[in-house]
């Protein structure tokens, strides 16, 4: 689903419980809607992916040619997927402040993936300070943990604090939002990795299934992005070549307002700017017409061209 969607990259979540969850969180009677057992262990028991499990899902991507990894939930699924060989690492919110873990994860040498949710500025500028010197490549996420999120927490504006704090790292975007909207707008702003949760039916029972994108929606939402990819284009503003044939027939001149005799010199008020055929001066070159010699009689309304001015030299548009 995800490589006929588009996605570069599966991320799944890796937790090694004991080690993600003290005893008394794990013996928590979990009574929600959403839960899979008596206790929030028995939950999450349930739910968790074995080891053989993960090698299976991380082969199939091998075979369908996209990216697989996860979220390292604790310090020992770091290791579990490190011996897994995944192309990077992605650090959830909840262990971005947890500097041992970022420690102990940046020493294995492959790329990271830093989530912000629940964290400051400050928190980010030390998690910076702590993985920059032991590994350069990483990124920062602006994310707010919220499941779904609504649009006035999503704080797009902090890409570009982040962009600004650390000019050094890409920035991007982990969204928890309904829609695609928010996401479309992160990469039009920089974002330049993009998460979001997918699922194959947002009725499915569990929190996240609601703040996820079914797979009609990640289609939508890549092609999106890859049309605002191409948007993006140049910062260097110039006439382009599929703006010729516009120009050609819009683009306007100078021209002649009243009749002006050979040898007058030209004047603003001798001077107008309109459609003009044949094409003559461009209108911002009216006020460098000014003071120039004529050196034939121009009609009134016609199109002031260089053949009609004296010793003119030609402005080279930078």
């Amino acid at each position: 689903v995800l490589q006929d969607c588009g996605a570069d990259c599966a991320k799944f979540q890796k937790s090694e419980l004991e080690y993600k969850f003290n005893k008394k969180a794990l013996e928590r009677p979990y009574t929600s809607k959403h839960s899979w057992g008596k206790t929030y262990g028995e939950h999450k028991r349930h739910l968790e992916f074995s080891h053989d499990q993960y090698r299976e899902l991380k082969k199939y991507a091998e075979e369908i040619g996209i990216f697989f990894t996860a979220s390292g939930m604790d310090e020992m699924a770091v290791e579990f997927l490190h011996e897994l060989d995944v192309p990077f690492f992605k650090v959830g919110s909840g262990d971005t402040n947890n500097f041992p873990y970022l420690e102990k994860t940046a020493k294995k040498g492959r790329p990271m993936v830093i989530s912000s949710g629940m964290q400051s500025m400050n928190t980010m500028h030390q998690v910076y300070q702590i993985v920059k010197p032991i590994n350069p490549n990483f990124c920062f996420l602006q994310c707010t943990s919220a499941y779904p999120l609504q649009p006035e927490d999503v704080n797009l504006r902090v890409i570009s604090a982040y962009q600004s704090a650390f000019p050094d790292i890409p920035i991007g975007y982990s969204g928890h939002e309904t829609g695609i909207a928010i996401s479309v707008a992160a990469v039009a702003m920089g974002a330049k990795v993009l998460e979001r949760h997918v699922t194959l039916d947002k009725t499915w029972k569990g929190s996240d299934h609601q703040a996820s994108l079914e797979p009609n929606e990640l289609a939508e939402l890549v092609k999106a992005i890859r049309t605002v990819e191409k948007a993006m284009g140049s910062p260097i503003k110039q006439l382009l070549p599929c703006e010729m044939a516009c120009n050609e027939k819009l683009g306007k001149s100078v021209v002649a307002k009243v009749a002006i005799p050979e040898g007058a010199i030209l004047t603003l008020d001798m001077l107008t700017v309109k459609v003009g055929e044949p094409k003559g001066f461009p209108p911002e070159s009216i006020f460098d017409l000014v003071g120039q010699k004529v050196k034939r009689n121009i009609e009134e309304d016609e199109t002031v061209t260089e053949q009609a001015v004296e010793n003119h030299v030609k402005k080279v548009k930078c």
